[in-house]
C-alpha cells in the first residue's frame, strides 16, 4: 500500500467516525482508483514527508478542491453525484475521476495551500468558558485569538448556546449552537467584549468570495448544517485579523493590553500545531502577564483547557472531554471547578482557552 493510499484510508476512517459517510466513500474511491497518470497525481507525488492529517493533509486538500468545483458549479456531473444526491459508488467514481482529468489545473492550484476551516461549533466551548471567567472576574473582555483563520470564533457573542435546559446569548442570534450537554450549565454571568482581534499565518476574509469558498469547501458535503452556520457566522464577522506569527503577535498584544479588562486569549484547534518552542514561549508570556495587577487583586489570572479523550472513544476525539467540559484553575487562588460537559462536539469542533486578567 502506498503512502497516499494509506493516507486516504486513514482519513476515510476519521471522517466516518466524525459523522460523514459520504467523505468515507469518496476517500475510499480515491484510495482504490487514484488516477496516477493525471496531472494532479503528478503534482501530489511531489510532496514529501508526512502527507496525512498530521502533515500536508493531502487527502483533505484533494477533497476540498472537488467540493469547490461543486460549490462553484463548475462540473455538472460532479454536482449530480454529490449530496444531497445519493448515487451508486460506480457513478460517484466516474464523476470524480472525470473531474480530476477535466479540472486538473484548478485542482493543482487549490492543493497548493493546506486545508483551512473555521468550525463555528467550537464557539459552544468559547461561550461557556467565557462565562466561567467573567463569573470570577467581572470585567469587560479584551479578546484575542491565535490561529483565527476567518475570525468566525471571535464573534461568539453573536451566537446563542442552547443546552436544552438553558440558553445563553443574544435574543436574536446569528446562529444557534445546540451541543449535547451534561452536567451543570455555565454561569449566568454575561460577558461583554470591549475589543477583539485575531492573528493567523493566512487570515481569510469571510466577506471575500474566494476566501469564503476556502472556508466552506473544506466542510464535508453531507453536513449542510455546517455550511449554513459558516455562512451565517461570516455575515457578522467584523473583527480585525492580522497576518503573522501567533506568538510574536501575542507578545505585543499582551504588552499593549489595557488596564481594567480581562484579557481572554483563545484558540480553536491551533495551539497543538505550534512548534514546541513557540508553545513554551507563549505559555510563559501568558503566565507572566497574569500577576501584573495590583496585589489587592487575589486572583489575577485564570486558564482552562479541554480535557483528554475519554477511554473507549476510538476513532473520535471529543471537545472538552467526557465528564468535564471546562476544567478551570485560578492562578493565585488555587480554585479548580468544572462547568458541565459536552460530549457531542467532535474533534473538528474542539477548542482551547487561556486567560490573563488585568485591572486598575
Amino acid at each position: 500500500m502506498s503512502a497516499l493510499e494509506a493516507a486516504f484510508r486513514h482519513q476515510a476512517d476519521s471522517c466516518e467516525a466524525l459523522g460523514s459517510p459520504f467523505m468515507g466513500r469518496l476517500l475510499r474511491i480515491l484510495a482504490e482508483d487514484w488516477p496516477t497518470d493525471s496531472a494532479l497525481a503528478r503534482f501530489i507525488a511531489s510532496f514529501g514527508g508526512n502527507i496525512g492529517p498530521a502533515g500536508h493533509s493531502l487527502p483533505l486538500r484533494i477533497c476540498g478542491g472537488l467540493h469547490a468545483l461543486v460549490l462553484t458549479r463548475r462540473d455538472a456531473d460532479l454536482i449530480a453525484a454529490y449530496p444531497p444526491a445519493d448515487v451508486a459508488d460506480r457513478d460517484l467514481r466516474a464523476a470524480v475521476l472525470a473531474a480530476i482529468t477535466a479540472h486538473g489545473d484548478f485542482l493543482i492550484d487549490w492543493c497548493k495551500s493546506p486545508p483551512q476551516t473555521n468550525e463555528v461549533r467550537r464557539s459552544a466551548a468559547m461561550i461557556a468558558g467565557a462565562r466561567v471567567a467573567v463569573s470570577h472576574f467581572p470585567l469587560p473582555l479584551h479578546l484575542s485569538e491565535l490561529g483565527a483563520s476567518g475570525g468566525l470564533n471571535l464573534m461568539w457573542d453573536h451566537y446563542t448556546l442552547d443546552i436544552g435546559k438553558a440558553r445563553f446569548g443574544p435574543p436574536v442570534p446569528a446562529l444557534t449552537l445546540t451541543p449535547e450537554w451534561t452536567g451543570a450549565p455555565p454561569p449566568d454571568a454575561a460577558p461583554q467584549i470591549a475589543a477583539r482581534a485575531g492573528v493567523d499565518l493566512n487570515p481569510l476574509s469571510p466577506g471575500d468570495g474566494e476566501d469564503m469558498l476556502r472556508l466552506t469547501a473544506f466542510l464535508w458535503p453531507d453536513q449542510p448544517e455546517r455550511l449554513s452556520m459558516t455562512r451565517a457566522a461570516g455575515s457578522v464577522m467584523t473583527a480585525p485579523l492580522v497576518k503573522g506569527d501567533a506568538i510574536e503577535w501575542l507578545s505585543a498584544r499582551l504588552a499593549a493590553a489595557p488596564q481594567g479588562r480581562l484579557h481572554l486569549i483563545q484558540h480553536s484547534v491551533a495551539w497543538q500545531y505550534f512548534p514546541a518552542a513557540a508553545q513554551s514561549h507563549g505559555r510563559a508570556l501568558i503566565e507572566a502577564a497574569g500577576p501584573r495587577p495590583p496585589r489587592t487583586v487575589p486572583s489575577p489570572g485564570c486558564r482552562w483547557r479541554a480535557t483528554a479523550t475519554p477511554p473507549g472513544a476510538r476513532g473520535r476525539r471529543w471537545c472538552c472531554g467526557c465528564g468535564r467540559a471546562i476544567s478551570r484553575s485560578i492562578w493565585g487562588a488555587r480554585i479548580s471547578t468544572d462547568a458541565g460537559s459536552t460530549g457531542a462536539i467532535p474533534a473538528d469542533a474542539a477548542a482551547g482557552f487561556c486567560a490573563a486578567a488585568r485591572r486598575d
